[in-house]
């Protein structure tokens, strides 16, 4: 990742209340913690990556997880628009079913 790299999560997406996420570590304590402690396991599956113009990819897939209050499971889709200059990421912008992940969240 750049360091100044701008991450968005979808909206209605739990993790969207902090966005823009500027910078690596807000990343790392705003989302990837956050899903740390909220989900039992968080993986990504069915990756298809769709190259477009030259600075951009688009990866298209599903998330599976175990949320750890509610102990529901997910398999959510889910498209990142990623934006690349320099070998590093500069810009990330996620859709996903935000219906789905924040039903699993709820007992």
């Amino acid at each position: 990742m750049d360091s100044a790299i701008e991450w968005k999560e979808a909206e209605n997406f739990p993790y969207a209340d902090r966005n823009p996420y500027i910078g690596p570590q807000a990343v790392a304590e705003g989302v990837f913690g956050r899903i740390a402690a909220d989900w039992e396991y968080w993986t990504l599956s069915d990756l298809q990556f769709h190259d477009t113009k030259e600075d951009m990819i688009i990866v298209t897939g599903r998330y599976n997880a175990k949320n750890n209050a509610a102990g529901k499971i997910i398999k959510a889709q889910a498209t990142h628009i990623w934006r690349v200059k320099n070998d590093k990421a500069i810009n990330f912008q996620q859709y996903a079913d935000t219906y789905h992940v924040n039903k699993a969240m709820v007992n």
